[in-house]
């Protein structure tokens, strides 16, 4: 049977960035990122009580992991929790390619146990779920997540691990003001019907809802998001300004807003840390309470924004 219960923070902390070299065209971000700058971000995340670490073997392949492991040295094991993946699309042709997987994030990440581990894509359910039932019989892996998976995938997920007295505790899905699949695909509900942990990535729409960017200052050129981003910046002004406003109000910004919203909807927002400041804003965040009038608000300018930002890897849910 599994462990105790899956238990986290309110916030994740996302480490995609991390596998940026910060060498221009080496990486998502286009992030220039040093080991004092990262050792800070995690000591004020740490006394911050944000201790939930989600990576995966695919950021950077592999750097994103190597480079969380130097930056969480000094503290014990105990003290974080560990979420990466296994990607079905990098698997490799041997007899157990999750197990296999599964060694080379332990060995990057320096320890002998994944605390959430995700089948990252949904490439063939009925083929990957099976293999992680021997990981979490020895402890290798305490908690499973299906990431990017719709609700047949889900379920089908839940009912192979279900025969051997475990299930799926997480999902993690694309989920923000933006896009909201998972909403319309009833995912959300059937998290809070079963006590599954919705698990929000791309809140903050890699930079585009933070109001930081606009047509007059838009993303890195270069960057792989920039080339996502900027042309729909003119069609986000309308919601920024709102967030921005709403945030003015309660001392935050508009990305605290966005936040706050991901985490007044029920789920656990992972937001990418790069900067200590980073930090500040999630906890102003976690302080925020908006009401539902404002929740509608953002919700219909988003809409009306008319953009869709599902990723080049997702399947519609």
């Amino acid at each position: 049977m599994t462990s105790e219960k899956l238990t986290v923070p309110a916030v994740a902390l996302g480490t995609w960035a991390w596998g940026d070299s910060g060498e221009a065209g080496e990486g998502y971000f286009g992030s220039r990122l040093t080991e004092y700058g990262l050792r800070e971000v995690v000591d004020k995340a740490q006394s911050n009580g944000f201790t939930l670490w989600d990576t995966a073997a695919v950021y950077g392949m592999g750097r994103s992991e190597t480079v969380l492991a130097r930056a969480l040295k000094s503290y014990d094991r105990g003290e974080y929790q560990l979420s990466t993946k296994f990607t079905p699309q990098i698997a490799g042709d041997g007899d157990d390619p999750v197990a296999d997987m599964l060694e080379q994030s332990l060995d990057r990440l320096g320890t002998d146990y994944v605390d959430l581990y995700w089948i990252h894509n949904p490439a063939d359910v009925a083929r990957w779920t099976p293999l992680l039932i021997p990981l979490l019989e020895s402890g290798r892996i305490r908690h499973v997540g299906v990431s990017n998976h719709n609700l047949a995938e889900i379920a089908l997920a839940d009912r192979i691990l279900g025969e051997a007295g475990f299930r799926v505790e997480a999902v993690q899905n694309h989920y923000s003001l933006l896009y909201r699949g998972s909403e319309r695909a009833g995912i959300l509900d059937h998290c809070r019907e079963h006590d599954v942990r919705f698990f929000s990535y791309m809140v903050l729409e890699q930079g585009a809802l933070t109001g930081r960017y606009s047509p007059a200052n838009p993303l890195p050129a270069g960057s792989s998001r920039a080339a996502v981003y900027n042309r729909i910046l003119p069609q986000l002004q309308a919601l920024t300004d709102r967030m921005t406003a709403i945030g003015a109000d309660r001392g935050a910004s508009a990305a605290d807003v966005a936040t706050a919203w991901a985490l007044a909807k029920g789920t656990t927002p992972i937001i990418g840390v790069t900067k200590a400041a980073h930090l500040d804003g999630l906890v102003r965040a976690h302080g925020i309470e908006l009401a539902g009038e404002e929740i509608a608000e953002l919700e219909a300018l988003a809409d009306a924004a008319g953009v869709d930002t599902r990723g080049s890897w997702e399947h519609a849910m």
